[in-house]
C-alpha cells in the first residue's frame, strides 16, 4: 500500500498528464490575460470546451460619464442589449490551425455591436496578433495585444 505522500505525488502526476493534452490544444502561451491594443480592456483567454474563448475581465474605465456600469448598448439583438461589458465573452470558437495560431473564431466589438470572423496568432515576441475580418482575411484589421505589466483587478 502506498503512503499518503506517495499517493499525493501519484495523483499530482496523473493530473498533470491528463491536463497536458488540453493545455497543448489550447496553447499554453495563449491562455491568460491580454491587454487589447488600446490598453483599455483586459481579455482573459482560456479553453472553453474544445475551442478557445476570451472574456473581458478588466476595463480601464468601467463606468460611464454618469457613473454607471458600461453596458452593451450596440448589440443588434434587443434581448442582448444591456449586458455588462465587463464579464462579456468577446472571443469565441477559436480552434488550433496547426501552425501556431487559432482560426475560425469570432470577435465581438462592443463599441459597434458587430461580430467579425477572426484568427489569432501568438508572435515570437510574445505579442498576440488578433485579426478581425469580413468574409476574407484581406478585408480586415489586425490588432496587437500585449500581456499586462502587472496583474489587473478583475471587474465585478
Amino acid at each position: 500500500m502506498l503512503s499518503a505522500a506517495k499517493r499525493l505525488a501519484w495523483f499530482s502526476l496523473l493530473g498533470a498528464c491528463l491536463a497536458a493534452p488540453q493545455a497543448r490544444g489550447a496553447g499554453t502561451g495563449l491562455t491568460g490575460m491580454w491587454l487589447d491594443q488600446s490598453g483599455k480592456a483586459g481579455i482573459d483567454i482560456e479553453p472553453c470546451g474544445t475551442s478557445v474563448c476570451g472574456t473581458i475581465l478588466w476595463l480601464k474605465e468601467p463606468l460611464t460619464a454618469e457613473g454607471k456600469t458600461k453596458l452593451d448598448i450596440h448589440k443588434p439583438q434587443a434581448s442582448q442589449q444591456g449586458r455588462k461589458i465587463c464579464g462579456m465573452t468577446m472571443l469565441y470558437n477559436f480552434t488550433p490551425d496547426g501552425d501556431g495560431g487559432w482560426k475560425n473564431g469570432y470577435i465581438y466589438d462592443p463599441a459597434s455591436g458587430k461580430t467579425y470572423n477572426s484568427n489569432i496568432h501568438l508572435s515570437p515576441d510574445g505579442t498576440l496578433s488578433v485579426r478581425g475580418y469580413l468574409e476574407f482575411t484581406f478585408l480586415g484589421k489586425t490588432q496587437i495585444w500585449t500581456r499586462p505589466a502587472a496583474a489587473l483587478p478583475r471587474c465585478s
